[in-house]
């Protein structure tokens, strides 16, 4: 079972991984009344939007299983509360997958779903 430590475990390595990428990380777990994004990166001039899923069992699919299509829907709408009022940018939205937490474990979908 996935404790609050081991999802900031999760994130850490989610983000040091994205950083040896070229990412730079912008805001971490920023919050709005709509939804949570893990990570919010700038990737050149893009954006990513950036989903952390650990999952110590495979069991129901696995980390990657788990973004279901309201958990979409949630982030892609607090992603939208952040962009307001913000200039214009290109954005993609990624998910980081770790089914252990080990840097090798890391597991990285570029442009996992749309908005």
């Amino acid at each position: 079972m996935k404790n609050a430590a081991d999802g900031a475990r999760a994130e850490d390595l989610a983000a040091a991984f994205l950083e040896r990428q070229g990412l730079r990380v912008v805001a971490r777990n920023y919050r709005c009344r709509l939804g949570e994004i893990d990570l919010v990166l700038a990737d050149g001039p893009a954006l990513v939007f950036a989903e952390v899923r650990y999952r110590s069992s495979a069991a129901f699919g696995g980390a990657a299983a788990s973004v279901t299509r309201a958990k979409r829907e949630r982030i892609v709408a607090a992603a939208s509360h952040f962009l307001a009022g913000k200039p214009e940018r290109p954005c993609r939205f990624d998910v980081v997958v770790l089914d252990r937490l080990a840097p090798d474990a890391v597991q990285w979908i570029r442009d996992a779903f749309a908005a």
